[in-house]
């Protein structure tokens, strides 16, 4: 079994990747292809503000030589993260990127921009998604759906679109088996030894037919775990990350209780809904019992007028009755009411 370093932490990562080699070796096995260049960009090595960002991000210019000997000069982002954390910043990360004029070719006639790999080392899971490694490619289709062939790849196509590869560090479980597993392995968190956290414990039986450029990784991260300051900045990160793991456990309480209350809003104000609705069914229906009481106010004035007018025209009859000389006794057994209705009306 042999030691080394645990290159989940940063500093042993930025440590190893600062070794060209190594880093030729590393993207190589991502990126399936012959890299036989890679140069840090210029002022973009960082590791983020450490009180606000756990992403610690490398910038490569990396020269790749194709099959027909021809060689292109691509740029990949590479990030890695301990915590799970918001998209949007690996998307600033980008975005910083396809905005930065030194990313262009400006000797090439239409000042293409640098194709673009963004490779991402998560410390986490990314959904329900299994393999350790994914792919990311873009295809280009016509409006049949059918993948263009014909003058593909384009330098104007692949300066707006760009490839990524996700390596899922948790799903590693332990594969030695092709390249890519063996280069991996030293990120293999099932390996962390159980006496110290900073270190992994690799058996060399499964690293027996490893090629040569495995040989300058174990020994890089074997000195790496030798190293006492490398080992006190790992545990600087180890309170750093600690910290940020508590302050995002208060943050997902507090999310979690705001939650809550905006539930408890929401269904305090249905209930006020429902209660506004209950009031204006029964303003409604108040609204509609006034239209009858109106309603029956109007025929009982119409019958009020009729009672006038039939007064009026009793009146009438039992004056002209008088002056024809009848008595007021004829007349009111003629019209069958009483002597005080006669008495009344005139």
């Amino acid at each position: 079994m042999i030691t080394i370093a645990n290159p989940i932490y940063d500093v042993v990562f930025k440590y190893l990747m600062e070794d060209e080699r190594i880093a030729r070796t590393i993207l190589s096995a991502l990126l399936k292809k012959n890299i036989v260049k890679v140069e840090v960009r210029p002022h973009e090595y960082t590791n983020g503000q450490k009180e606000s960002l756990s992403i610690f991000r490398i910038d490569f210019g990396a020269t790749i030589r194709q099959d027909d000997g021809e060689e292109q000069l691509i740029l990949i982002e590479l990030q890695k993260t301990w915590l799970p954390t918001e998209t949007l910043r690996f998307r600033q990360y980008l975005g910083v990127h396809y905005q930065n004029p030194k990313n262009i070719v400006v000797n090439s006639p239409d000042r293409h921009a640098l194709p673009m790999v963004a490779v991402y080392l998560l410390g986490h899971c990314v959904g329900e998604i299994e393999d350790p490694v994914i792919y990311v490619r873009q295809q280009v289709y016509d409006y049949d759906d059918k993948p263009v062939v014909r003058g593909i790849p384009d330098r104007f196509v692949d300066s707006l679109h760009h490839n990524s590869i996700i390596v899922q560090i948790p799903r590693l479980h332990g594969k030695v088996g092709n390249r890519l597993e063996k280069v991996l392995s030293i990120f293999d968190q099932s390996r962390v030894s159980q006496t110290d956290q900073h270190c992994l414990r690799l058996d060399d039986a499964a690293f027996a037919d490893a090629d040569d450029d495995m040989q300058p990784i174990f020994h890089r991260l074997m000195m790496a775990a030798a190293n006492v300051e490398m080992r006190q900045d790992m545990n600087v990160e180890d309170e750093y990350y600690s910290i940020i793991k508590e302050q995002e456990g208060r943050l997902y309480g507090l999310e979690r209780d705001l939650a809550d209350k905006i539930g408890q809003l929401a269904e305090k104000d249905g209930q006020l809904a429902e209660k506004d609705g209950l009031l204006a069914e029964k303003d409604g229906q108040l609204a509609e019992k006034d239209g009858q009481l109106a309603e029956k106010d109007g025929q009982l004035a119409e019958k009020d007028g009729q009672l006038a007018e039939k007064d009026g025209q009793l009146r009438a009859l039992v004056k002209m009755l008088l002056q024809s000389g009848q008595t007021k006794d004829a007349i009111a057994d003629t019209l069958h009411i009483s002597r005080e209705a006669i008495e009344s009306l005139v």
